[in-house]
């Protein structure tokens, strides 16, 4: 496995296009969910790249620094294909470790899929919201580090 991490100038017009395609497939077409997935955001995003050996994407998310404090991290995603293979785990574990060495000292705040809750607590975030829906997805608030 390899990870790399890259800003929207670094990627090759394949990349994104993949990357575009991942994020679409889970978030728009599996979650049923029709909104504008690639947005203002991936400009200014760290976008994290889990590969396989063949070079294959495994796993994605984008780390994004909104106005100094948090930072964040979002659009997690494991293509079908490869999901039952822990990869999930392996990109946030990345993503944590990444985030903070691009932002140290400050913490990390997300927004969880409400069913996802316990797998971001195993990593050390704790909810700091109550269950909400966006795009009609329950979801909750969760911070991990320092303030």
């Amino acid at each position: 496995m390899k990870i790399e991490v890259k800003t929207i100038s670094d990627l090759t017009a394949q990349e994104f296009c993949q990357i575009a395609q991942e994020r679409i497939k889970v978030f728009v077409v599996e979650q049923n969910c029709p909104y504008q997935e690639i947005d203002e955001l991936d400009e200014a995003a760290y976008h994290l790249l889990l590969k396989d050996d063949q070079n294959n994407l495994v796993g994605y998310t984008r780390i994004i620094n909104k106005n100094a404090k948090p930072i964040t991290f979002e659009r997690v995603l494991v293509p079908k294909q490869y999901r039952s293979h822990q990869y999930g785990r392996l990109l946030v574990q990345a993503t944590i470790e990444k985030a903070q060495e691009l932002f140290p000292n400050q913490s990390i705040q997300i927004q969880a899929q409400a069913y996802l809750e316990n797998f971001y607590h195993s990593f050390g975030f704790e909810p700091i919201s109550d269950v909400y829906l966006e795009d009609g997805i329950p979801h909750l608030n969760m911070k991990f580090g320092v303030d």
